[in-house]
C-alpha cells in the first residue's frame, strides 16, 4: 500500500553504513528518506552526489538525509568512500523498509518481469508525518526540488 501525505511514516530500525537507525528516534527533525535502486550506477550516483553537495543546506533547513537501497553495508561503505558521501545509507536487502513504503515493485524491462526499487522520495516532518512524496522520481533537478520543499516547511 503506498504511503500518502498525512500518513504517519512507518517506523523501522535498519542498519546503515554508520550504524543502526530507528526512524522514530529522529523525531524533532525533518527526514528526507529516498529510495534508489543500486549503488554506483549512473542515476543513483548522480542523485547521491546531489544530496551530498546540498547536505549543508538541508541541515540549515532542519532536515537529515537517508538513502535506502537493497545493497549490503559493504557495498554502501564502498559507495560512500568512492563518492565521499556525507549522509547515511540504509541497507535493506530483505526489502522490509521498501515494503513499508511501497517502493519494492514489479518492473518490466525488454519483456522481462522482475522486482526492484521504485525510485521515490519522502519528506517526514518533525512529528513523524509524511508531508510530501515523490513516487517515480526522475533524477534531474529532483534534489533541488526536495530542498525547496524542505525549506518551505
Amino acid at each position: 500500500m503506498p504511503i500518502s501525505v498525512g500518513d504517519t511514516a512507518p517506523d523501522f530500525t535498519a542498519p546503515t553504513d554508520q550504524g543502526p537507525v530507528t526512524l522514530s528516534a529522529l523525531r524533532g527533525q525533518k527526514v528526507v528518506l529516498y529510495f534508489y535502486p543500486r549503488d554506483n550506477t549512473p542515476g543513483c550516483t548522480t542523485q547521491a552526489c546531489a544530496f551530498r553537495d546540498l547536505k549543508a543546506e538541508f541541515e540549515d533547513a532542519g532536515a537529515v538525509i537517508y538513502g535506502v537501497s537493497s545493497d549490503s553495508i559493504k557495498k554502501h561503505e564502498n559507495f560512500v568512500a568512492k563518492k565521499e558521501l556525507n549522509f547515511p545509507l540504509i541497507s535493506d536487502p530483505e526489502h522490509a523498509v521498501h515494503d513499508l513504503y511501497g517502493t519494492w515493485i514489479e518492473k518490466k524491462n525488454y519483456g522481462k518481469v522482475y522486482m526492484g526499487t521504485q525510485r521515490s522520495t519522502f519528506i517526514i516532518d518533525e512529528e513523524g508525518v509524511v508531508v510530501k512524496t515523490w513516487p517515480k522520481v526522475k533524477v534531474k533537478g529532483h534534489v533541488n526540488e526536495v530542498l525547496e520543499t524542505v525549506k518551505g516547511l
